[in-house]
Formats: structure tokens, sequence, C-alpha cells
């Protein structure tokens, strides 16, 4: 196994309390598995809210296609929202309660309903995001997530080997998306990025995609909590060769890194190891070109694009 620079031990340490793992990645589009499914505790409200909209469509004594030809769905899709397979859409529900009359109950299940559709793992790292005041990311293959437009983060999941469904490609993009609510905390987290320069010049998804993507770090990077710099190819002197990282500082005063590799993400606690990444992430800062270079440096890819 090549490390680059790194040691074993960073990555093949045996886990304990200090560290947990996970089956997938979270920025770019990897994953274990060849499919999705309800496997965590999520999967009972997805069972509850398909059981609730059964009970009320024969308690109005329709079929299953009269709902949905009430309420503007297929019959498979009615039939798979009621045995878990598929997400109700919001409309989904508001339609379905204005048809059964429920009052507002179907209605109500959206939130959870709607928390559900993220992956758990997703869900998990968003978590810790909002307890965030300082968040540090080193991306070196592709745009970290929370700086991914839609169009970028769509692109690297229809990439995805073994591929991932179309259903699973938006309940995976919608998540993603939905962890940028965080550029909108109050009060706003310290957010900063370092990214390889190859990750400006790689068109993934096509040349437009890209340059969307790059429209939007120099949008991002006007913000007053954001600090976005660029780790150029030319650069002699590199602390980041072990891979990507971030490290968060979190509100109770604890620390917490997260590493990622092919198809495994690690969240590390342990203060000692955390301190090796924290280290890391500050000489990557200092060696790459400031805020303000990087803005231009994006400036001009953009134009080349």
């Amino acid at each position: 196994m090549d490390t680059g620079a790194d040691g074993g031990l960073m990555h093949m340490t045996v886990d304990n309390e200090h560290t947990s793992r996970t089956d997938h990645t979270t920025d770019g589009a990897d994953g274990a598995s060849w499919g999705e499914g309800w496997d965590d505790e999520y999967g009972a409200v997805v069972r509850a809210a398909g059981r609730q909209i059964k009970l009320w469509r024969e308690a109005a004594g329709l079929t299953q296609e009269e709902l949905g030809r009430a309420i503007g769905y297929s019959l498979g899709m009615v039939s798979a929202v009621e045995r878990a397979k598929r997400l109700p859409h919001p409309e989904f529900l508001a339609r379905a309660d204005r048809v059964l009359n429920a009052g507002g109950k179907l209605a109500a299940l959206k939130d959870d309903v709607a928390e559900a559709r993220y992956p758990k793992k997703v869900r998990d790292l968003a978590r810790l995001e909002a307890e965030a005041v300082e968040l540090g990311a080193y991306g070196n293959h592709n745009m970290h997530g929370l700086l991914q437009t839609e169009e970028y983060a769509r692109a690297l999941f229809e990439m995805r080997r073994p591929a991932y469904s179309a259903d699973d490609i938006e309940r995976h993009v919608a998540a993603r998306m939905a962890r940028q609510k965080i550029f909108e905390r109050q009060p706003a987290p310290l957010l900063t990025f370092v990214q390889e320069e190859v990750t400006l010049r790689r068109p993934l998804g096509g040349r437009m995609v890209l340059r969307r993507q790059l429209e939007r770090l120099l949008e991002v990077g006007q913000l007053r909590h954001v600090e976005i710099q660029v780790m150029p190819t030319s650069c002699e002197e590199h602390a980041g060769m072990a891979g990507e990282l971030r490290v968060l500082k979190l509100r109770d005063g604890s620390a917490v890194g997260y590493s990622e590799a092919q198809l495994t993400s690690r969240l590390v606690s342990d203060p000692k190891e955390v301190q090796i990444l924290e280290m890391r992430y500050g000489m990557i800062r200092a060696q790459a070109l400031t805020p303000r270079e990087s803005l231009a440096f994006i400036e001009k890819a953009l134009g080349e694009t």
C-alpha cells in the first residue's frame, strides 16, 4: 500500500474509542456498497410514513391507483412509498393529506421524511459541521463538498462506479446541497479551504460546469468568514502529501479531524492525532497562495476555461 509521505499508523489504526470509520466518502462520490438502504434509525421514519399513507388511503376507500390518479402520481410510486421503497416528496404528502382528509397529519411528516432522504453518514457529518465554530479543509482531487455547485456535485455522483440509480443520485446531491446551509449560520463559523490547483482545471462534468464552479468559488470567497486558498502545482514544499483532510473546532472547545480515502472516511477524535492534522493543515495553508492571491488565481483560471 502506497501511503505517500505518511506512515501507516494514521491510516491503518485499529478502531478504538477515538476513531470511527464510515463506508463512503462525503465530498467525492465514492461508496463501498452497491446500493442504498434504510439501514438506520430513519428506516423507521420511512416505514411509518408508508404505513400512515396506506392506513389513510384504505380508510378513504381508495385503491393505490385511485390515490395516485387523484394526487398526480403513478400507481408504482404510491405502491413504492407505502412499502418504504421510495421516499414521498413534500408535494406527495401535501396532496395525499388533502385528498385523504388527513387534517395535516400526513403533511406534518415532511420534515422527518426530508431528513431521512439524506444518507445517514452525510447527516452525521452535517450535524458535526453544525457544531463547528471553525472548519478547515484541504482538497486534492475535487472541490470540497461545501463549495460545490449542484451540477458539479451531480456530475461527481454520475461518475461513481458501481453506478448509483437516478434516485440515489438526487438523494446524494440534495444532501450535499443541504450541508451548505453552514454559510448562512449565525453567528458565522470561520471556514477555510485549500484546494489543489488541479481541482480548478479538471473539467468534471464539462467545461461549462467547471466555469460555473469557479464562479461559485469567487462568490463564496468574498464572504467575510470564508477564506479560499489555492495550492499551486509548482509548489516545491507540500505538507499534504498524505491526502485530503479537514479539522473542525466545536462549540464545546474540542476538536476533531476527518480524512477520506478509497471507500472509507475516518473521523478522528484522539487529541494527539487531531493535533497532527491541525499541524499539517496549518503548514498547508502557509505553503499555499494567500486568499487574495488565490482569488486572483481563480479568476485567471476562469478566464482560461
